[in-house]
This record gives C-alpha cells, sequence and structure tokens, in this order.
C-alpha cells in the first residue's frame, strides 16, 4: 500500500495545505475549510484507487464536504471497469480532516494542518462525529499510563516512565470550560498545562517525538480526529486511548445531538454497543496497514506552515508507515507560474 500510495497521500494534504493557507489570517474560517476539502477531493479523485471515507463531515448525501460514505478516486467513476482491475483493487478507507484547526488558519495562529490516514477496508474506526475522551502519551509510557486512572496518578506514572520530575512535563488540554477540574487537577500535581484553542492531532503526535517539550495530551475533543490521531500514534508506538462521550452535558456545546438517549440510539445504529468502551491506538486503527499524513498550513510544533513566494510555495509534510515502520518528514517546493526566486527556508 504505501509503495502504491505513499507519494500520492502526501500530495493530497499537499494539495488541500496550500488552498487553504491562501486565506490565512482573513477571518474566514468556513472558506478556508472549504477550499481545503475541494482541494482535496480533487487530488484523491486522480489516485488509481477505490476509496471510501469513513471519518469526515458527516454522513451527508448533499454536503459539499468530504462525508461519512463519500467514495472517492479513479476506480469509484463511472468507467472504473475500463480503467481498473478492479478484481485485484484494495478497497482503501480513509479518515480525513482536510483543515484541522480551521480558527486557527483563519486568525493566523499557529497549529493547524491538512491531515488523513489511511488502511485497507474496515482497518479505521467508524466514529461518529461525536466527542471522545482522550490520552495520548510518548511511547516510553505506553500501557502504563490508563485513561481509567486519574490525571494525578498518570502523571506520577509519566515521571517514572519519562524519569522527569513532574514539575518538568507539559500537558496539552483543549481551552474548554469542561476541562476547568482537569486543569487544576494537573496544575496541583505539579505539572504545566498548555492550553490550545484548537487542533488536538497536532498535540497527540507531538507526544510521540523527543524534543516538543509535550508529554501527554489530556481532555475530551472531537472524536474524529481522535481516530486520526490513534492512526499516527500506532504507527509511532506511542500511547493512545479514546473513550467516545455521548452526553450532551458533559461536552456542553449543543454539537452532538440534543439528548443523550439519541445519541446512545445513533451508535446502536452504527453497531457500537458497548458504549462506554475505551479503545486503543491498535482498536481505533486495526488495518494491517495503517498510512498517516499531514502537512502544516500554519507553523506548529512539528512541521512549518505554508510559505507562500512570488510564482511558488514551499511545504512541509510529515508521512508515517505502520508497514515501514517510517517517519518521513518531507520539504516540497511547488512552483505555479515562472518564479522569480525559490524560497530556500
Amino acid at each position: 500500500m504505501e509503495s502504491t500510495l505513499g507519494l500520492e497521500i502526501i500530495e493530497v494534504v499537499e494539495q488541500a495545505a496550500l488552498a487553504s493557507a491562501k486565506w490565512m489570517g482573513k477571518g474566514e474560517k468556513d472558506t478556508a475549510d472549504e477550499v481545503a476539502v475541494e482541494a482535496m477531493r480533487a487530488r484523491m479523485n486522480k489516485i488509481h484507487m477505490r476509496g471510501r471515507i469513513v471519518i469526515g463531515e458527516g454522513e451527508r448525501d448533499d454536503a459539499p464536504m468530504l462525508y461519512i460514505g463519500e467514495e472517492v478516486g479513479i476506480c469509484t467513476q463511472e468507467n472504473a471497469d475500463q480503467v481498473c482491475n478492479l478484481q485485484e483493487l484494495i478497497e482503501i478507507d480513509i479518515a480525513v480532516d482536510p483543515c484541522e484547526g480551521t480558527n486557527l488558519v483563519a486568525y493566523g495562529q499557529p497549529g493547524s494542518m491538512a491531515v488523513l490516514a489511511i488502511s485497507e477496508k474496515g482497518g479505521l474506526f467508524a466514529a461518529p462525529d461525536f466527542y471522545m475522551k482522550k490520552l495520548a502519551a510518548p511511547p516510553a509510557a505506553k500501557n502504563h499510563v490508563d485513561i481509567n486512572k486519574t490525571p494525578t496518578q498518570n502523571l506520577q506514572i509519566l515521571s517514572e516512565c519519562l524519569d522527569r520530575s513532574i514539575e518538568e512535563l507539559v500537558v496539552v488540554v483543549m481551552d474548554r470550560s469542561r476541562h476547568k477540574d482537569l486543569i487544576n487537577e494537573i496544575r496541583t500535581a505539579g505539572a504545566r498545562v498548555r492550553l490550545i484553542s484548537d487542533g488536538d492531532v497536532s498535540a497527540a503526535l507531538s507526544c510521540a517525538f523527543a524534543g516538543t517539550n509535550i508529554h501527554a495530551l489530556m481532555g475530551i475533543g472531537a472524536a474524529p480526529e481522535g481516530v486520526i490521531s490513534a492512526a499516527a500514534m500506532r504507527c509511532l508506538g506511542g500511547h493512545f486511548q479514546g473513550q467516545l462521550i455521548y452526553d450532551p452535558e458533559v461536552v456542553k456545546t449543543g454539537l452532538i445531538g440534543e439528548s443523550k438517549e439519541g445519541n446512545i440510539a445513533r451508535l446502536n445504529e452504527m453497531g457500537i454497543t458497548d458504549i462506554d468502551r475505551v479503545y486503543d491506538a491498535d482498536e481505533l486503527a486495526s488495518g494491517k496497514t495503517v498510512l498517516f499524513a499531514a502537512c502544516g498550513i500554519t507553523p506548529g510544533t512539528l512541521m512549518n506552515g505554508v510559505r507562500l513566494f512570488h510564482g511558488g510555495a514551499r511545504t512541509q509534510s510529515l508521512v508515517i508507515s505502520s508497514e515501514t515502520k517510517t517517519a518521513r518528514f518531507v520539504d516540497t517546493v511547488h512552483m505555479f507560474d515562472q518564479p522569480k526566486y525559490i524560497q530556500l527556508h
């Protein structure tokens, strides 16, 4: 899968990032998201594959976004039987977030990126557009920290696994009212908190890389982004756990349905009957082969953002493979017209 799709998925996230970056700082988050979606869709539809969106913008037949159930790739088009060997074709499940951190792009803030994860059919958990309680940590703490333990207990475990004092640990938490008690407990335990407004995929990823000064992600964020994070952390050997949150009173956003009962019914319709189950990365991204790709839109901890120059742009991407056990940082110069110069840094 990697030899066939590795370079192509890099170009998919690059095109989404390039399109969105042109709206950086203009205060129009919906436009920044929409152009990223269209660029991602257009590039995916040029790939010799039969892909199905399992993590996207919801189950909407007429949605302008990449919606759950949408088919993409050359081999999903009307003349597929003429251009594709359908009997030998591997069907691909795809999780996407074309502009992770739309507000970050709109207001010129760091940490936004275009992301996707792919696996063979059935290899990615089909998460509803609910919320998820998450715990991410470095590989050294894998299977030692536990989402069912208190933050204080996990910080002590992290301290021992990483050979650092609790005071040296940094925990990323989404800046939301629902996290007031969590933030207070982390601080009381002695660790430091880095609050983010959006973009917890980047935060989860950063836990797996030494030198980022991010040692854990805790709290509740969007479930689809949780699956994408899990795919990356599975490839990197990091710790990731997620538990679906279906009670609107817990998240207090009004974005996941009007009632707890209705959300439970929705989960059951999707075949999720153990509604309080804690999933690990191997369950959320269970495929034999998992690929993750991201491209920075605005500058972040792991990647530079898109740098536009006259006649071109420079991007930095990350592609991670469970098959080859590699994490590749890809620096690309895109020459749109006849550039007067090429941006080096």
